[in-house]
């Protein structure tokens, strides 16, 4: 099935979701993709600078991986086409006027926005509200 492209669509069944679990994002110069698939990061990017991950907490603080920001993550539960224009710019337009970072990660089926955790539940309730 083909994910919905048409972006006033797309904003009245966006259906946010609050996964469980703190996530962090790491990288490091020496990693390269495969490294650490035993901690099962939910995310990885091979940049020219080195791998980055993004793992739950737990699973970076025993690995001894250096994060900075602690996130939360929003899934958009609605298929959204990876064709679509203005999803991303919506969702983080509308947590930017209220001063909340967004780091959206799209996949084939749904876009994941990773929040600040201290920010999160104004964060759900403000793409609830489209």
């Amino acid at each position: 099935m083909a994910g919905e492209e048409d972006l006033d669509k797309l904003l009245a069944i966006l259906q946010p979701s609050l996964l469980p679990g703190d996530f962090v994002f790491c990288t490091s110069a020496n990693l390269k993709y495969g490294d650490f698939a035993e901690w099962k990061p939910i995310a990885s990017y091979q940049e020219e600078e080195g791998l980055t991950l993004v793992l739950d907490r737990k699973a970076a603080d025993d690995a001894g991986l250096a994060y900075g920001s602690v996130f939360n993550c929003i899934t958009l539960m609605v298929h959204s086409s990876l064709d679509s224009v203005g999803l991303t710019a919506a969702v983080s337009g509308r947590l930017a006027a209220k001063d909340i970072s967004a780091n959206v990660i799209a996949a084939y089926h749904h876009d994941h926005v990773f929040v600040p955790k201290n920010k999160a539940q104004l964060a759900l309730k403000l793409l609830t509200e489209f």
